[in-house]
């Protein structure tokens, strides 16, 4: 059976506690990338003012002035990272809507515990039940969820459709989907993690140079300690962003997604389709708890 718009599930289709988590997620991931962004370059300025002499007067040097500030502002971010803690917001944000997400994808396509063979009433109670736990268990300084939970009327509909529409709606809307996305992420970060290596390492080579014409004598200002600044600043975007670790991990997770797309394709009998789903969002649930633990998440 060819699969149709009909049998598209998307975000959009999700109950809302999803959106709200989502949203909370990305915009705790913006303010804190934000912020770090920030907080760097504060680094990196101070260092560059501090080699730097502006005398006003006989007794302040406005440079110095200048990397008081620098590290005022810098140290302000510290704190409002320290007390706001966006970066809480995007992990349990991010775990919060997957964990919703892979309870639609369940009930949608009948994958255990949402058994094809159990009344309506039964399967949709088990649903609200189910997405209860998880919004009990979310923390509620992080996560707000406003408005009751509705299994969504495309969920309904494909959960009522054949076997064959489905499996073909599950492999093409949430294993392929996924694996796409997956293997574009490992295609960016493994691109990224060979920029910034190149980039750090002709940082590296300007800090030789410069401190070898300090050295002699050519340059008077403390370059060296500029480019360190650069240097240091640069290793801590790298270590944030963690694109090796990441590259190495979507790729394991497109590979892994690949093979479960493979098996779910010859899957013809509803009690099998419910154990194999409910692996195939075991497989999915087990990327991202790998991606949290990465992150140093609880």
């Amino acid at each position: 059976m060819q699969v149709t718009s009909t049998y598209r599930l998307t975000d959009e289709h999700l109950p809302s506690p999803f959106k709200a988590a989502d949203s909370a997620s990305l915009r705790g991931q913006s303010l804190y990338m934000r912020a770090t962004r920030l907080r760097l370059s504060f680094a990196v300025l101070a260092a560059a003012l501090a080699a730097m002499t502006l005398q006003v007067g006989d007794t302040w040097d406005l440079a110095a002035l200048c990397v008081a500030l620098a590290f005022i502002a810098t140290l302000s971010i510290e704190v409002w990272l320290l007390v706001s803690k966006p970066e809480r917001s995007w992990y349990d944000g991010r775990a919060f809507a997957e964990s919703i997400k892979t309870l639609s994808w369940r009930y949608t396509v009948t994958a255990a515990p949402f058994s094809s063979r159990l009344p309506e009433h039964e399967v949709d109670r088990l649903f609200i039940s189910e997405v209860g736990k998880v919004i009990s268990e979310a923390p509620s300084d992080t996560i707000a969820v406003t408005s009751p939970v509705h299994i969504t009327e495309r969920m309904r509909e494909i959960r009522r459709s054949p076997l064959s529409a489905r499996r073909d709606a599950y492999l093409k809307w949430r294993i392929e989907d996924q694996l796409q996305w997956y293997a574009g992420k490992a295609d960016i970060n493994n691109s990224l993690a060979g920029r910034w290596r190149v980039v750090l390492i002709a940082i590296e080579g300007a800090g030789i140079v410069a401190a070898i014409l300090k050295a002699g004598g050519t340059i008077s200002f403390d370059l060296p300690g500029i480019v360190a600044a650069l240097l240091g600043a640069g290793s801590a975007w790298f270590a944030v962003r963690q694109y090796e670790a990441l590259g190495r991990a979507y790729t394991f997770a497109a590979n892994d997604l690949s093979i479960v797309h493979a098996r779910l394709q010859s899957v013809d009998s509803e009690g099998d389709w419910e154990r194999e789903a409910a692996d195939a969002e075991e497989a999915i649930s087990r990327e991202h708890t790998m991606w949290r633990a990465s992150r140093g998440a609880a």
